[in-house]
């Protein structure tokens, strides 16, 4: 089964062997090609919405899949057991409802080895989240598919060092797995952010409210790029 760029990097970060539960599953795609490669022995394919479940039963069905990838209508991981997951994969959700869904999670978590997170927006609440509840990001990466930037992480139980404010925002530079891919989406955001700041400040607006988190997000951008920059001289010298 062919997937997007941006679903074959999720299902990449699945761990070989695990069980698999994709939360807001809608088609079911990422969990029947994962069992028809042999990199997973099965899967629970979970989705809010009838609609999107039933195409996932067809999808599942047509593969002859019924036997290894169930399918449950719920809301986040409501219907998933302890004990029933050993990866949890929720993306394509906004950040706040990443975190409420993850904060529902508390009867099956403790026994699911990893997250995998791809939050459309407010992707810093989840890692604050993830930090303040006994999880540890053990990597952050970032896929291009179809001209928009989609970034993802992986996490496991045990002690997230603190973060910085930067970092809550874009991510560990260190965990990163695509810095060329980063760049151009941090540089992207620079040029975005400086423009909207020069207009405000033609309008007056010097020091509204909007431009001091303009400002305070452009101080981000250039921390994250330096650190970027500084990473690419290090791997010259290596």
């Amino acid at each position: 089964m062919q997937l997007s760029e941006r679903m074959e990097r999720l299902a990449s970060k699945v761990s070989e062997g695990n069980r698999l539960a994709d939360v807001g599953t809608d088609h079911g795609y990422i969990p029947i090609a994962l069992v028809l490669r042999g990199k997973i022995p099965s899967a629970v394919a979970m989705d809010v919405n009838p609609g999107p479940l039933q195409r996932a039963q067809e999808h599942i069905r047509g593969q002859g899949l019924s036997t290894y990838i169930d399918t449950r209508l719920s809301d986040g991981l409501a219907a998933l057991k302890a004990g029933e997951a050993d990866t949890v994969l929720i993306a394509g959700m906004g950040g706040a409802l990443t975190v409420r869904i993850l904060e529902g999670g508390g009867h099956c978590l403790g026994t699911v080895r990893e997250l995998i997170l791809q939050p459309q927006s407010e992707i810093h609440l989840v890692r604050r989240w993830l930090g303040e509840n006994g999880y540890r990001i053990v990597e952050e990466d970032m896929v291009l598919d179809g001209g928009k930037y989609y970034p993802m992480m992986k996490a496991v139980h045990g002690r997230q060092e603190p973060l910085g404010e930067a970092e809550f925002f874009y991510g560990s530079t260190e965990l990163q797995k695509s810095l060329p891919v980063l760049e151009d989406y941090i540089r992207a955001c620079l040029s975005k952010n400086r423009g909207i700041r020069e207009r405000l400040g033609e309008h007056g607006k010097e020091t509204s409210p909007r431009m001091r988190e303009l400002e305070r997000q452009g101080q981000y951008l250039e921390t994250v790029l330096s650190e970027i920059c500084a990473r690419k001289k290090e791997g010259i010298r290596r």
